[in-house]
């Protein structure tokens, strides 16, 4: 199978009193068509960076992206994006949220095509009952299946996800994950999806791309995902090779976090600091800022 996705030396620098600051530096990475990839790494790695350049949300300093055989310039309907918040026009319904999108993409269809495809997707991730409610009437659960319906209904070629469970509980973040991977299943979209949770990304992934610690992060090291699908979270928390996976990613990004700590010389103004513990890195604190979605670029 050829590849789908190629970064190809993907570069982002932003300029800075001190000089430019270089976020991501050759960025290489390949996707195969209906592949799921999970990013994973140290808050303020640049995973955000990267899925935002895929996303034309960003703008590429160097390097070049292509998505089924066309280079990608700007934001467009060939990718289908889910925040870490919802994003949702808090003055429309459920539906009108969803029906904003496809009325763009589908701008030939007929009407009620149009509305079938919205209600189709709220009725996968279990809003059926919830159509005509507005995202206040919801929880936050919810409104974030309404985010990643509203990805799906565009059926785009590509379909990025940046921490979408990151706001969640740990139980609303299960059941998602569930949701997402069912109505994944259903389409096979090709997607690359941002956490920080060792355990999540182990459960969706095809493949873990694992980022260096940053100025000038890089892919550091790509861990296969070999678990049968469909996925059951039991069978695959239970699966002889399902420790062995989580200590090799714990154990990357614990040598990340050594490197950084040697590399940061300790003030003579803070004599204790040799003393701090290290972060955990697998109990990473997810961060981001909401983005408006927009649906541009055709």
């Amino acid at each position: 199978m050829s590849d789908y996705l190629i970064l190809s030396k993907i570069t982002k620098v932003y300029p800075a009193p001190e000089g430019p600051a270089i976020i991501v530096q050759d960025f290489n990475l390949s996707i195969k068509k209906g592949e799921f990839v999970c990013l994973i790494g140290h808050s303020g790695c640049g995973k955000s960076t990267v899925l935002s350049m895929i996303a034309g949300l960003n703008e590429i300093t160097r390097g070049g992206i292509i998505l089924a055989g066309r280079e990608l310039v700007g934001p467009g309907p060939d990718r289908g994006i889910v925040f870490q918040a919802p994003c949702l026009l808090p003055w429309m319904t459920v539906l009108e949220n969803v029906m904003l999108g496809v009325n763009q993409v589908f701008y030939t269809a007929a009407r009620q095509e149009r509305r079938q495809i919205a209600e189709y997707y709220l009725s996968v991730v279990g809003l059926a009952d919830a159509l005509h409610k507005k995202p206040v009437e919801l929880s936050q659960g919810m409104r974030q299946r309404v985010g990643i319906a509203r990805a799906f209904a565009l059926s785009p070629k590509l379909l990025l996800l940046d921490e979408p469970f990151g706001m969640l509980d740990s139980l609303t973040r299960f059941e998602l994950q569930q949701v997402l991977l069912d109505l994944w299943r259903k389409d096979q979209k090709t997607a690359l999806m941002v956490t920080h949770h060792v355990d999540e990304a182990l459960f969706l992934a095809d493949r873990i791309v694992m980022m260096t610690n940053g100025p000038a992060a890089e892919v550091g090291d790509i861990l296969e995902v070999r678990f049968l699908r469909p996925r059951n979270r039991k069978e695959v928390m239970e699966h002889p090779d399902y420790y062995r996976l989580r200590e090799q990613l714990i154990a990357f990004l614990e040598s990340q976090t050594r490197r950084e700590a040697v590399s940061t010389p300790v003030s003579a103004e803070d004599p204790d600091a040799q003393n701090k513990p290290e972060p955990q890195p697998w109990s990473l604190k997810a961060a981001g800022s909401a983005a408006s979605l927009a649906v541009r670029g055709r």
